[in-house]
């Protein structure tokens, strides 16, 4: 072998070498996580009891039960209209304050974006806190509405689907205006001064120039939030505990009904993958809805 092509050769095991400890971390927390939990949700495995050591293979019984359960059926649609609600919410609203801000100066900025970001670095937990009293019957939305002449509404009890919705959208918005602000400030000001001196209007720049210029962004933000949205427990499960009823019965929370404290840990793998399953169709239909707006 020649001297370079040996030298070539030995750089190579080098540089394979260096990647071992990524590539045993990638399979100790990634790969094989992954192999056990699908193989869990074909389980009968508990966590406590005869099961709990000596669980075996059922086969599709998990998922024939799953997909044959009212509850799951209302908790597939509950989970659809928080993720539509809360991706309309956070989406337009993030694009609005980041749009009406690039407008401003960097001093009002740097002033007014921490306060959003504020939101956002909240724990579930004290988001559904600050919400839960800011809906209940004496809160400040009622007071506020009182003043009006509106009548007092139990809004947690009378429109929960609603309330754990605006408290995510609350939530979640100062991301959408993050990735926005970021788009936003790369698109040409040249362009959007050359369409106004063509006679364009505000919302004509806006919708035929702007949103066109940052349409890939958008699309990550809305990917990132489905897959964020899909996984919210914390604030839906403070705030209605998924009641009254099964009115905010999401996956998260009917995942955790059945596996933890119904210690069907098999079972509750098996919702599990469901809400996989949800979050990888989303993201192949927006990939889809990309490409095909690129073409």
């Amino acid at each position: 072998m020649p001297s370079k092509q040996r030298s070539g050769f030995w750089d190579e095991m080098r540089k394979s070498v260096l990647l071992i400890p990524s590539l045993v971390v990638l399979l100790c927390f990634f790969v094989v996580p992954i192999i056990l939990t699908i193989y869990y949700s074909f389980t009968n495995m508990a966590l406590s009891g005869s099961n709990a050591k000596n669980f075996h293979f059922v086969g599709l019984e998990n998922y024939v039960r799953m997909l044959t359960d009212p509850t799951m059926l209302v908790s597939i649609k509950n989970t659809i209209v928080f993720l539509i609600g809360s991706l309309a919410g956070q989406t337009i609203l993030g694009f609005l304050i980041a749009y009406f801000m690039k407008q401003k100066s960097r001093t009002f900025r740097s002033i007014v974006g921490p306060c959003f970001l504020a939101g956002w670095v909240m724990p579930e937990i004290v988001v559904s806190l600050c919400f839960m009293a800011f809906l209940k019957e004496n809160g400040t939305l009622n007071v506020i509405l009182g003043l009006f002449g509106v009548r007092v509404i139990s809004w947690l009890y009378e429109y929960p689907m609603l309330s754990v919705v605006i408290a995510n959208i609350w939530h979640g918005m100062a991301f959408s205006m993050l990735n926005f602000q970021s788009a936003l400030d790369n698109v040409s000001g040249e362009l959007e001064e050359a369409a106004r001196v063509d006679g364009a209007t505000r919302f004509q720049v806006l919708t035929r120039i702007i949103v066109p210029c940052i349409k890939d962004s958008i699309a990550t933000n809305i990917m990132l939030n489905t897959l964020s949205t899909l996984g919210v427990y914390g604030l839906i499960y403070a705030m209605t505990g998924g009641g009254p009823g099964n009115k905010t019965m999401t996956l998260s929370i009917y995942m955790y009904n059945q596996g933890l404290k119904g210690m069907q840990l098999g079972f509750g793998t098996a919702i599990g993958m469901m809400i996989l399953a949800v979050g990888a169709v989303c993201s192949i239909v927006y990939t889809i809805l990309l490409r095909n707006k690129e073409e």
